[in-house]
C-alpha cells in the first residue's frame, strides 16, 4: 500500500494568485526584490507584515530570526512568495508557529510548494527536514511569474526540476503513481526547455513536486550538497552531480538529462573540500543514498567527485 501526500488545495493557472482573495494581516516571507518587482501589489495584499531577507541556501538561523521578530504580531496566515529558499523558510516558520500556509512559487523547479520537505543550512551544512505539517495548506501555481524571472534563476530552477523528476523515478522509494508523475513531469520539462515553452515547464515543475515529494531524490542530490556548501547554487551543482549519478546508475534518463544541461549552458563546477572528507560527509546522507537504485561506497563517491571536479564525466 502507498500513501500519497499533497496540499489540501492546489490552484493552478496564469493569474491564479492575482485572483485569489488573501486574508488581511498575513506575514509575507520572501527575498529582496518582491516589492520592487510589483509582486505584492499584484497579489492585492492588504495590511500585511513582511520579512524580505531570505538568503539563497537559507539557514535555520533565518527561521529563528523571523519567529523572534514576529512572535507577538497578530497574523493567522503565512504567505511564502519566491523561489525554493523563500518557500522552505516560510514552511518551516509556519510549522513552528502553527500558522496556516499559503505558498506561491515565482521560480519553477524546486516543487517546494507541494512537498513536505524544507531544506535549511544547519551549522553551515544543508539539512532536509521532513514532516507532514510542512505541507502547504494552499499552493498557488501562477505561471505569470515565470515570464519575469531572470534567466540565470530560471536555468537553476529548471535543471532542479529535471533532477528531481528523474532521480525520483529511479528511486527505490518510487511506486507506480510517482513513476507516472515523474515521467510525465520530465517530458513536459524537456519539451518546454528545448522548445522554449514556459507553460509546459510550469506544469512539469508542479508534477515534479507531486512526484518526488511522494518518492525521494537520490545520489545526485546527495552529491550536490557538498558543492552547495562551496556556494554553488543548488541547480548549478545538480546539473553535474545528477548527470554523473545518472551515468553511475545506468539511468534511462542520462543522455536526455545531460542534453538539457548542455542546452542550458552550465559552467563546470569544482570542489574546495578534500575529496575523502567530502565523501565521508555524503555517506551520512542516508535519506538520499538508501533510496539510490545502486549501492554506493565511499570509494565510489571519491571517484565520482573526482570526475565532476575534472570535468571528465560527460559527453
Amino acid at each position: 500500500m502507498f500513501t500519497i501526500k499533497q496540499p489540501s488545495t492546489i490552484l493552478f493557472g496564469k493569474y491564479s494568485s492575482r485572483d485569489f482573495n488573501f486574508p488581511e494581516h498575513c506575514l509575507i516571507i520572501t527575498s529582496k526584490g518582491a516589492k520592487s518587482r510589483g509582486w505584492l501589489e499584484y497579489l492585492k495584499l492588504k495590511n500585511y507584515h513582511i520579512f524580505e531577507d531570505v538568503e539563497p541556501n537559507p539557514s535555520i538561523e533565518t527561521t529563528e530570526k523571523i519567529i523572534s521578530e514576529f512572535k507577538n504580531s497578530n497574523f493567522s496566515h503565512i504567505v511564502g512568495l519566491g523561489g525554493g529558499s523563500s518557500l522552505d523558510v516560510a514552511k518551516f516558520v509556519a510549522y513552528k508557529m502553527k500558522k496556516y500556509k499559503i505558498l506561491i512559487p515565482t521560480t519553477f523547479g524546486t516543487g517546494s510548494e507541494v512537498t513536505r520537505i524544507s531544506v535549511l543550512k544547519v551549522n553551515g551544512r544543508k539539512k532536509s527536514f521532513h514532516h507532514d505539517l510542512l505541507l502547504s495548506d494552499i499552493a498557488i501555481i501562477d505561471s505569470k511569474f515565470i515570464y519575469e524571472t531572470p534567466e540565470q534563476i530560471q536555468k537553476n530552477a529548471f535543471i532542479d526540476a529535471c533532477a528531481q523528476s528523474t532521480e525520483a523515478f529511479d528511486s527505490k522509494n518510487s511506486n507506480q503513481y510517482t513513476k507516472f508523475l515523474c515521467e510525465k513531469a520530465f517530458g513536459y520539462l524537456e519539451a518546454g526547455i528545448l522548445n522554449g515553452d514556459k507553460e509546459k515547464i510550469v506544469l512539469g515543475s508542479l508534477l515534479t513536486g507531486l512526484g518526488f515529494g511522494n518518492s525521494s531524490t537520490t545520489l545526485g542530490h546527495a552529491l550536490s550538497y557538498v558543492f552547495s556548501n562551496d556556494n554553488y547554487s543548488h541547480g548549478h551543482a545538480l546539473a553535474f552531480t545528477t548527470s554523473i549519478a545518472h551515468k553511475f546508475n545506468n539511468s534511462i534518463f542520462y543522455k536526455r538529462f545531460f542534453n538539457i544541461v548542455k542546452k542550458l549552458g552550465f559552467e563546470k563546477i569544482s570542489l574546495k573540500q578534500n575529496l575523502e572528507e567530502a565523501a565521508e560527509l555524503i555517506l551520512t546522507d542516508k535519506k538520499h543514498l538508501d533510496n539510490n537504485p545502486r549501492y554506493v561506497t565511499k570509494k565510489d563517491l571519491i571517484y565520482l567527485l573526482e570526475l565532476i571536479k575534472d570535468g571528465k564525466s560527460f559527453g
